[in-house]
């Protein structure tokens, strides 16, 4: 029997843990089991918050703690652990936002809900169809602690997939909108494009990779093995002593590949990258 004891693996969870359609293929659930089964330690690695992953926090097969809103917080054992919140005052934040991106969708992430300002009927039937529960926020809204901001483009419809279609005007739209959000907040917060048309803000100094490596040295395991698709897993695919990417990936170009996410590119990394990995190292 293999051991994968010396081995944590995190994972992020749209596009890679799912296929394009947001289902996660069987291939992948079996190849987990077999993981943890055989002595690693897994886990998903994911911008999503308990809110938008609530239908996973319970169920999804893990022997190591959630990793979520980019790294801003962990969920273990019913509730949120290593929480770090954004210095910034959620009301300027808004001003700041409608006043240079009106056009956007806003929301503020709490670590009990998703709070939509201003919310269009697109974005809440957005949210209504993903089935994610959320309030609309108002000035008297104790946000606490205050994880994360995202903005989002209008959909065609409640799914994942929608958020990465995105024509070459909108994808620089979205690039030179992250990178004013960061130069506004600089020293303050982290910026990065979860999608085409998803930008993510969270604490400075918080990432995927900070949080798998602080995890890693938690559960004392030697070696990080990490799996992603999108630019908000650059820094966890960087920083991960093996890094793989689906072959469908958005970022595919920058790191080795496995099979499309939708044929289980996280199975791929489990049962072929994963034993040649510990015969590198015994």
């Amino acid at each position: 029997m293999p051991d994968f004891s010396k081995i944590l693996l995190t994972v992020d969870f749209d596009r890679t843990l799912t296929g394009p359609d947001s289902k996660i293929p069987e291939r992948n659930i079996e190849a987990i089991r077999y993981f943890m089964e055989n002595g690693g330690a897994f886990t998903v690695n994911t911008g999503r918050s308990t809110t938008t992953f609530a239908k996973y926090l319970e169920t999804l097969p893990r022997n190591a703690p959630l990793l979520l809103y980019n790294g801003s917080a962990s969920y273990d054992q019913g509730g949120l652990i290593d929480v770090q919140q954004i210095d910034l005052d959620p009301l300027q934040v808004i001003a700041d936002m409608r006043r240079l991106f009106p056009g956007l969708n806003l929301e503020l992430q709490g670590a009990d809900n998703h709070y939509l300002v201003e919310p269009t009927p697109n974005a809440e039937a957005y949210y209504k169809g993903m089935h994610w529960g959320y309030a609309v926020f108002d000035e008297n809204t104790p946000l606490y602690p205050f994880l994360k901001f995202s903005l989002f483009g209008q959909t065609e419809k409640p799914a994942v997939s929608d958020l990465f279609r995105a024509t070459e005007e909108e994808i620089k739209y979205f690039e030179d909108a992250a990178r004013t959000i960061a130069k506004m907040y600089e020293g303050k917060v982290d910026v990065f494009l979860a999608a085409p048309r998803i930008i993510d803000v969270q604490p400075i100094g918080v990432s995927k990779c900070v949080a798998a490596r602080n995890l890693q040295k938690k559960l004392g395991k030697e070696i990080l093995v990490c799996v992603g698709d999108a630019k908000n897993d650059i820094a966890m695919l960087d920083g991960a002593d093996y890094a793989y990417c689906p072959a469908d990936g958005i970022v595919a170009d920058r790191y080795e590949t496995v099979c499309e996410c939708g044929k289980g590119a996280v199975a791929d990394v489990i049962y072929e990258k994963i034993p040649a990995i510990c015969q590198i190292q015994p």
